[in-house]
């Protein structure tokens, strides 16, 4: 229903535009995203296989890589398939309960991304600073409540986002400027009191992200005072062998998260860049993330290789 001034009420469909200003070029600029895409269906899929069946990664740490992996994979399909399809096909509409499922997805990946990379972490610093009792304390059970602990936490609290927006009727415009359905462009559609709407995602933000990573943060702080700590040279770079790509991953993710997200609600970015640099931030990570961890792990190297060049597994 549509009243004099331009507004919406309770509308089934939205609109959206995909990167503004950039209209003119979005065709090629699918084909790069598309490639990241399949560098990170490739990536992830290969460590699905790899990391159950080499004995040898039947770790913790490998385990919550597999999870990672898993993530990663169902966050590039939320997002992938409709950004390209209104890239190259001008496929724009998109049904409001779909746009909050898509929502949905989207912010809950990426917060259980964020847990899992905190629960890798801590996964480091037992290793690390209490070696000694690290098969007691990561024990299977302890890693499956651990997965299933973020996996409620983000659908919890992620949960509640797109029930608040279906509690909104009316809308001055049903035009997404984004290529995908987040959070606050669904948010700046609305003609009502959106308070709530900002400040519940604000505490979504830094209960999670904010959170995990003050003790990401903590946990490095504490690795490296035990490194640091270790007689042999030799000791200490193997130390900090382990821990390079967990940084590396670390940094690439969050650093780009809270940019993205500061950006769009106390900055002045054009909205073509604040779209860009969240796309990038949704879909790097899942691409870098197996190329990261391929390059600096033996195991899934050697695995790699011996795969790429068709040999026989001999080394068990």
């Amino acid at each position: 229903m549509e009243s004099n001034n331009i507004s919406f009420m309770n509308p089934k469909t939205v609109i959206l535009i995909g990167i503004p200003g950039l209209e003119h070029v979005q065709f090629w600029i699918g084909f790069p995203f598309l490639g990241i895409c399949l560098v990170a269906l490739l990536g992830n899929i290969s460590l699905l296989i790899i990391i159950p069946t080499e004995r040898s990664l039947h770790q913790p740490m490998y385990i919550f890589l597999a999870v990672l992996a898993a993530t990663d994979l169902a966050l590039c399909a939320a997002i992938a398939p409709k950004m390209l399809a209104i890239f190259w096909f001008d496929s724009c509409s998109m049904a409001f309960d779909a746009c909050l499922t898509q929502l949905f997805f989207v912010h809950a990946l990426q917060g259980m991304e964020s847990g899992i990379l905190l629960a890798m972490a801590f996964d480091r610093y037992v290793a690390i600073c209490d070696p000694l009792r690290y098969t007691s304390i990561l024990t299977p059970f302890f890693l499956v409540q651990t997965v299933l602990i973020v996996a409620i936490r983000t659908t919890v609290l992620v949960g509640i986002l797109p029930i608040l927006l279906k509690q909104l009727q009316l809308f001055q415009s049903v035009i997404i400027v984004h290529s995908y359905c987040e959070h606050m462009a669904v948010v700046k559609l609305a003609a009502e009191d959106v308070h709530i709407n900002k400040y519940y995602g604000l505490f979504v933000a830094f209960a999670i992200l904010g959170f995990d990573m003050i003790f990401v943060f903590i946990s490095y702080i504490l690795i490296f005072q035990a490194v640091f700590h270790l007689p042999q040279k030799e000791a200490r770079l193997k130390a900090f062998n382990t821990c390079t790509a967990h940084i590396v991953v670390f940094l690439e993710f969050y650093i780009l998260a809270f940019f993205s997200f500061l950006s769009h609600r106390f900055g002045h970015v054009s909205p073509y860049v604040h779209i860009l640099l969240s796309t990038i931030y949704l879909l790097v990570p899942p691409a870098l993330n197996p190329i990261v961890y391929g390059v600096k792990t033996k195991e899934i190297r050697r695995k790699i290789e011996k795969i790429c060049l068709l040999k026989p597994d001999t080394q068990q």
